[in-house]
């Protein structure tokens, strides 16, 4: 059965894209509307060496600089639904797993990424702009390591995807994607369509998961350094000498601490821990010195439903005030101020 879409009195029927190099054109050409106006996607795939990746490269990469403090790194995969599963979409997602567990190959990347963008330009001012006050070759390092995701867009479901998400948490439903991209067409005009919106990724995260998935801490600390496990576990005995009955809820993308509900969410990196305090931004600004703050958007407040802010913890030092601050989150939660 062949799809279309209605609009303004006009049909627009799904149109199939002939191969593979059709389908990843028309997602460049569209990547701003696709993935917003504060990405970059870098089409490098001819200019970087397969070694930099263990002898498979993406099809693109892709930068989100929507915050500048919080920039995330994306390894884009481009596949036709007819493609075999097993043979061929797996295979190559599974090389990706590979390379973000090795810092030699990942440094090597980051090098070879920071050339072709200060050898580009354009590609470096818009970078330069968008990163307002941050240091370029800082910034892209540090995405890499710490805020590594692969994109898969396909143009159809693939039922195998959701098997093994279920099966690979800690690679394929940790660390992958999946966007379903589809063009259909009347009289010269496109529409182009891509499920789910990839900019409400941010907010869409943060709810609570609906697989049937048993999510770990250790899912969570895999791949971290020892420092920031020393850095949770410190956390987690601080918050259970306050109150034994709190509980920490592992879900996709965080580690909830809830006692009445709850008041912090954890994004453990690999050398940070980004909180989520259920705090007014003033609150942290008033307890924190040492650490970087982040005051969240009106809309992700909204999403909260209550003030909050983000700690960004990424070393042993004055870890005080942020027990402190955390010590605060739980009072506010129960009623305490």
């Amino acid at each position: 059965m062949r799809l279309a879409i209605y609009h303004d009195g006009e049909k627009f029927q799904k149109q199939s894209f002939s191969n593979e190099e059709e389908f990843e054109k028309e997602i460049k050409k569209n990547s701003k509307k696709l993935f917003g106006e504060k990405t970059i996607y870098l089409d490098t795939k001819k200019r970087i060496e397969t070694t930099s990746l263990g002898d498979s490269i993406p099809d693109a990469f892709l930068f989100d600089l929507e915050d500048p403090e919080d920039i995330k790194f994306y390894l884009v995969e481009a596949e036709l639904s007819t493609h075999g599963f097993y043979e061929h979409i797996f295979p190559q997602i599974t090389k990706f797993f590979a390379f973000y567990k090795n810092p030699n190959s990942q440094n090597n990347l980051i090098e070879k990424i920071y050339s072709f963008i200060t050898s580009n330009p354009e590609i470096k001012t818009e970078f330069d702009k968008l990163l307002k006050n941050q240091e370029c070759y800082k910034s892209i390092k540090d995405a890499i390591e710490n805020n590594q995701k692969i994109l898969l867009i396909i143009d159809g479901e693939k039922l195998e995807i959701e098997e093994v998400q279920k099966t690979y948490t800690d690679t394929w439903d940790k660390l992958v994607i999946v966007e379903i991209l589809n063009k259909y067409h009347s009289n010269g005009k496109d529409i182009i369509v891509l499920e789910p919106d990839f900019l409400q990724e941010e907010l869409i995260v943060w709810e609570e998961d609906e697989k049937i998935i048993p999510y770990t801490e250790s899912y969570h600390l895999e791949g971290s350094n020892k420092l920031i496990v020393n850095v949770y576990n410190t956390i987690k005995s601080h918050m259970l000498k306050i109150d034994s009955e709190i509980s920490f809820n592992p879900q996709k993308y965080y580690i909830s601490f809830r006692k009445n509900r709850n008041f912090v969410y954890l994004d453990i990196k690999k050398s940070k821990i980004k909180i989520a305090i259920m705090l007014p931004f003033e609150k942290g600004q008033e307890m924190i010195k040492t650490h970087r703050l982040r005051k969240f958007t009106e809309g992700v407040q909204r999403f909260y439903g209550r003030p909050s802010f983000e700690v960004t913890i990424e070393n042993e030092e004055n870890q005080g005030e942020v027990l402190d601050l955390l010590t605060e989150a739980y009072k506010a939660q129960r009623g305490g101020h």
